[in-house]
Order: C-alpha cells, then sequence, then structure tokens
C-alpha cells in the first residue's frame, strides 16, 4: 500500500507540474472541468444522493462549471486579476471560516439534498476558478500556494507520528493531532520566511506570513471536513481513481479551502503593488 501510495504521488506531481507549466489554456481549463465533475461524481457519494440524483448533480456541474471556466478565461486574456468572481470566492471564504467550524464542532450531518448540492459547489466551483486564475497571474504562485498545503500536511503527519499525543479531533480523524498542527504551523512559518526573503515586492513579504498560516490552518479544516463527510456517509476514501490515495476529493481536500482564500488575497492586494 504505501509503495502504491509513493508511485501515485510521484505520478501526480510530475503530471500536474507538467500541466501546470506546459498546457494551453484551453487544455487547462478542460483539465480542471474534468477534476471538477469527478469531484462532483465522488460529492455524491458522500451526499449519499441517489444515482439518478448523482448523474443529474454531474451534468449541471458540469454545465455550471464549464460555463463558469469559459467566462473566466475569456476575462483574465485581458485582466488576470479580474474581479468577477470575487462574490463567489467571499462566499466559499465564509462557508470555509463560519459554516464548516460549526459543523465540525456539532458535528452537524446535512440532510436536505439541496444544501448538499449548494455546499458541494461551494467545496468545488471556487477552487477551478480559483486554480484557472491563479495560473493566470503567475504559474508559480499558484504553485507556492500549493506547496503550502503540501508542505503542511507533510509536516503534520511526521510530527503527529513522532510527538502526537492529544486529539486534535477524535471523533471526526482519529489520526490528527495537536501536536501535528504545531508542526505543521513550524513548517509553515519557514517556509513563509523563505518565501519572503526571495520576494521582490516589499507589501508581499507583510501579507505573505500571516496569509500562508491562514491557508496552513484552513488547510487543515478542509481536511476535516472531508473526514467528516466520509465518516457520516459511513465511506473510508471519497473515491478509488487513485491508487492508495483514494477519490480526487481525498488529495485535494485541503485545497478546496486555501485556494479561493488565497485568490481572493492577491485580488485584494493586487492595486497596492
Amino acid at each position: 500500500m504505501l509503495r502504491a501510495r509513493i508511485f501515485t504521488a510521484i505520478v501526480m506531481l510530475c503530471l500536474f507540474l507538467s500541466a501546470l507549466l506546459y498546457l494551453s489554456a484551453i487544455f487547462w481549463m478542460v483539465l480542471l472541468l474534468a477534476l471538477t465533475v469527478t469531484g462532483s461524481w465522488e460529492w455524491s457519494r458522500l451526499a449519499r444522493f441517489s444515482v439518478k440524483n448523482s448523474i443529474a448533480y454531474l451534468l449541471l456541474t458540469a454545465l455550471v462549471g464549464g460555463e463558469l471556466l469559459f467566462i473566466l478565461s475569456r476575462t483574465v486574456v485581458t485582466d488576470p486579476y479580474s474581479p468577477l468572481f470575487l462574490s463567489l470566492y467571499v462566499a466559499s471564504v465564509i462557508f470555509w471560516t463560519l459554516i464548516v467550524p460549526y459543523l465540525l464542532k456539532s458535528r452537524y450531518a446535512i440532510r436536505n439534498p439541496a444544501l448538499l448540492a449548494i455546499a458541494g459547489w461551494l467545496v468545488l466551483l471556487p477552487t477551478s476558478l480559483a486554480l484557472y486564475q491563479l495560473r493566470a497571474i503567475d504559474p508559480m504562485l499558484l504553485l507556492g500556494f500549493m506547496a503550502t498545503v503540501w508542505i503542511s500536511d507533510t509536516a503534520a503527519y511526521f510530527s503527529g507520528r513522532a510527538f502526537g499525543k492529544h486529539k486534535l479531533a477524535p471523533n471526526i480523524s482519529p489520526g490528527k493531532t495537536w501536536e501535528g498542527v504545531g508542526g505543521a504551523l513550524a513548517a509553515v512559518f519557514i517556509y513563509a520566511l523563505l518565501w519572503s526573503y526571495f520576494a521582490a515586492e516589499e507589501t508581499e513579504t507583510k501579507f505573505l506570513m500571516p496569509l500562508l498560516l491562514i491557508i496552513a490552518i484552513l488547510g487543515i479544516v478542509g481536511d476535516l471536513f472531508e473526514s467528516l463527510m466520509k465518516r457520516q456517509a459511513g465511506l473510508k476514501d471519497s473515491g478509488n481513481v487513485l491508487p492508495g490515495h483514494g477519490g480526487i476529493l481525498d488529495r485535494i481536500d485541503a485545497l478546496t479551502s486555501t485556494l479561493p482564500v488565497a485568490v481572493l488575497s492577491i485580488l485584494f492586494l493586487q492595486p497596492k503593488l
């Protein structure tokens, strides 16, 4: 199992970097739409939709997601910092900073199918748009934000295994500890110092440290929320498309809660640069 996880992770990283750096805008959009649609199918499993409703949700997500990505692709050609989807990014931030913490604390299970559908779109659509817009602004900027999540996850895993004694959320994800959170924040703090040291803009260095620490915290929130949804659905993984890693949502859970915040911060900061 470990060998499969490592092999899959290496292949995924190589494919992602190739796509990030070399795919044309249209094929990048197609890739994001494919990931979004796959994620919507996995979300249907977590939401326990019927097969009929799952298919309808997948098709509707494809139509809405494709249209939003197409509109954004035309807009960023002239202005990569376009605030066109600012309201959707704000809605995502509200969802992750206010609604999800309440759901995690209360372990409340959403039963209403319409609310579950909306929650799935708030998880998937802003993430897809953020991936497209951040790449249009600067592919290396997108990579830097994603690396924050990867560093946080890795540091949390190893520090949790080495020092973990106090459970973070034992009823949701028993393997996570407060020591792991501390290790994640420490690693991201060092990463932010290095990024700030090499950053060219003074304004960028002032906002970078708090932003990356917020991203690390929200990444943990995103991870816990998906764990909560899987536990309530009685599932171990969101899917099985990635050997040793589960589904798409299992791999992007921390990105769904962080990238909309990242792009929103960049859009607010840009006029000051």
